[in-house]
């Protein structure tokens, strides 16, 4: 009998639309018009927050939040530093994702998350995605963020899956695409925003749509 097939994922950018759910709060805090801008900044302020030392994903939304604001000369309103993880809860899926989920459930995947967020808060988005998943994995659980491989580890761990019947599924090439690729993984790549891959991905999908036919591909049953 053939082992488990095994579809690891990252939750924020690949399953829910945390770029929906941020421009949401700065647009909140500062205006439709300036979050577009404010959106690429927080980008590359969270991994630096996320490289200092290993913080609750709460305290990560919040102080990046802060910086930003510090930042661009912006004040956040009293009782609104919170309002990212605050909100969070509330971010939707993208459009495809509940479908595509519960197809691989049907034709026997095993399906994890790989999530650089708090228990709290991915239990939240958990249920946003209504498909059952079999293993979760969070930055709280192992004390640090991707792309580091600690998460990879404690997946493998905990599930004894073989690589070979593996394959991860991400949007970010530097939280995930490219640890995967160090560690020697099938990594299938979600460009929701046309970018130029580097590294390359195994398969490369503009959204999940097709996800179920290429992880067969990749993993055949």
């Amino acid at each position: 009998m053939a082992a488990a097939r095994w579809a690891t994922f990252d939750c924020y950018g690949t399953l829910i639309d945390w770029n929906a759910g941020i421009s949401g709060v700065l647009e909140r805090l500062w205006g439709t018009e300036q979050a577009p801008q404010l959106l690429e900044r927080y980008h590359e302020l969270e991994p630096e927050v996320q490289a200092e030392s290993y913080r609750s994903y709460t305290e990560v939304l919040m102080l990046t939040l802060e910086r930003l604001a510090q930042e661009v000369g912006y004040g956040i309103p009293d009782g609104e530093i919170s309002l990212l993880p605050r909100s969070l809860p509330s971010w939707e899926p993208f459009p495809e994702v509940r479908d595509s989920l519960a197809e691989l459930r049907r034709r026997g995947w095993q399906l994890a998350i790989l999530s650089n967020s708090d228990r709290e808060l991915i239990t939240a988005s958990q249920r946003q995605l209504g498909v059952p998943v079999d293993v979760v994995v969070v930055a709280e659980d192992v004390r640090s963020y991707k792309p580091a491989h600690a998460h990879w580890h404690r997946f493998f761990e905990v599930t004894t899956a073989t690589r070979e019947r593996h394959a991860h599924v991400a949007a970010s090439l530097f939280h995930d695409v490219a640890p995967a690729r160090e560690l020697g993984l099938n990594p299938v790549w979600i460009n929701r925003l046309g970018e130029d891959a580097d590294p390359e991905p195994a398969r490369e999908l503009p959204d999940l749509e097709r996800l179920p036919d290429t992880l067969d591909e990749l993993v055949p049953a």
